[in-house]
């Protein structure tokens, strides 16, 4: 789902400008999109995200920030309309928080009976690292409007067990684990309000896994996570 609209977004900008100019080599300061694309230019600079989680997880938010950096690593690469451009890039988010459900008491089934436990909640903080996000560049007509696609793996490391699980051990979150991995997927676009800068909008579908790292994998199936940031490009 994600490809098809950021195919379709491509398309669109194709249509901002008259067929064949983004072959008519004009790279310069009138055209920042192509500029940077002819130079396989760097890019680096903050970003902010703010998320909600899905289904079962629906009363979990998130809010991030930190840093990122990539670069493109090919020429355009033509193949109709997903022609484009391969970059590697990766971030790191020194502030990452989960707002779950204050603690509270929740049924269980304990042994065809129902009982109930007291389960851990509140606010999670920790860091965020995502050291690989590989990143297809569109290829459009556009002067000022870069839409991509994206992959990426991360790591999450909290100062609690994420997620919140039965109490157990003087309050701690039994089950779970401090460290969870991140695999993610989106959309997104860089729009250039001059040269070598642009604001960049994203959106992210993000699972959140201990891969049973502790005796439990609760995890967070799905969470859907806005991405804003501002990049300089060098």
């Amino acid at each position: 789902m994600f490809l098809s609209i950021a195919v379709a977004g491509a398309a669109m900008a194709s249509a901002q400008t008259p067929k064949g100019a983004a072959n008519s080599g004009n790279a310069g300061e009138d055209n920042p999109v192509a500029r940077v694309r002819k130079a396989r230019s760097w890019e680096y600079g903050p970003l902010a995200y703010w998320g909600t989680g899905i289904g079962d997880r629906s009363d979990f938010k998130f809010a991030a920030a930190g840093f990122q950096v990539g670069k493109a690593l090919t020429p355009v690469i033509h193949m109709g309309i997903a022609s484009g451009q391969f970059e590697l890039s990766g971030n790191i988010l020194p502030f990452w928080q989960a707002y779950t459900p204050a603690p509270h008491q929740q049924e269980y089934d304990c042994g065809g009976s129902p009982c109930d436990y007291p389960v851990g909640g509140g606010t999670f903080r920790g860091v965020s690292m995502t050291p690989v996000i590989l990143r297809w560049n569109f290829l459009t007509t556009s002067r000022r409007f870069q839409p991509w696609f994206q992959a990426a793996g991360g790591l999450i490391y909290t100062t609690h067990k994420f997620p919140p699980d039965i109490l157990v051990d003087h309050g701690s979150a039994g089950g779970t684990s401090v460290w969870n991995f991140a695999p993610q997927g989106g959309i997104g676009f860089h729009y250039f309000i001059r040269p070598r800068r642009s604001i960049d909008v994203g959106v992210n579908a993000v699972h959140i896994s201990s891969a049973s790292l502790g005796d439990k994998n609760p995890g967070v199936n799905a969470s859907l996570q806005i991405q804003v940031g501002y990049t300089f490009w060098k």
